[in-house]
């Protein structure tokens, strides 16, 4: 997206920014256990960092948010004991993300998930800047936590949120897709990140009341998503000779 476009685009934009916050429904974080253990078989522990889409808005406990199908999928695919815990919180970036995860103290972990991204593009972070700010969870991860390695959800379609009008859903869409671009070229220079593109559609009924979270459909979709990924890539690597 050129800036000479985003700057005359800018009076509108902004508009449109305000009268969609103003009228947006504040919902909840999900409700349930931010930890837990679930499964047979070896020990796999696992640590959710993430922001609203991390904490389950959108829908009314854990158990139908990413961290109940990505822990519950894992078990299954995985054939193993996963011992969980999540670090969320609401309209946080990647750069304020550290800084939850250092007060929260999390637990050792062997695979960190990763949901971030969508505050970067609301807040019109520089899609370098916050790649950098991404990088930099990681590594602490990395080097703190026992974590091996950082799994890196993509951002969603943004272009298809529903609250959203046009332009600015057009606008923010192509930001969104140039924000994960980066994280993925990123992530390709590293063994141990990954991030994982997941295939999915934003219809009005799979979102949450308000247009912006995700419904239940899409947290169970990706979930299952990254802990197949998981199941099959990173534990597959740990099993092979």
């Amino acid at each position: 997206m050129s800036l000479a476009l985003k700057l005359m685009l800018s009076p509108l934009l902004v508009a449109q920014a305000v009268t969609t916050r103003r009228r947006a429904p504040v919902l909840p974080e999900a409700d349930g256990p931010r930890s837990g253990e679930i499964g047979d078989g070896p020990s796999l522990r696992l640590l959710i960092v993430g922001d609203s889409s991390g904490a389950g808005v959108g829908v009314p406990t854990q158990e139908t948010a990413l961290a109940g199908y990505l822990t519950r999928t894992l078990a299954k695919e995985g054939q193993r004991r996963v011992r969980w815990q999540l670090l969320a919180r609401s309209g946080i970036t990647s750069a304020q993300a550290l800084d939850m995860v250092l007060r929260g103290r999390p637990q050792a972990a062997d695979v960190a998930v990763v949901v971030l991204g969508v505050n970067d593009v609301i807040d019109q972070v520089p899609s370098h800047r916050a790649v950098q700010h991404r990088a930099a969870l990681a590594d602490w991860l990395l080097e703190n936590t026992s974590v091996h390695h950082v799994v890196f959800a993509p951002l969603p379609p943004m272009h298809q949120f529903p609250l959203l009008p046009q332009p600015l859903r057009w606008i923010i869409g192509s930001d969104a897709r140039r924000h994960d671009a980066a994280t993925a070229r990123w992530a390709a220079t590293r063994s141990d990140v990954s991030h994982v593109p997941i295939d999915i559609s934003l219809a009005a009924d799979c979102m949450a009341s308000d247009g912006f979270h995700p419904g239940e459909p899409v947290y169970r979709c990706c979930g299952e998503a990254l802990a197949r990924f998981i199941a099959t890539t990173i534990l597959n690597q740990e099993t092979t000779p």
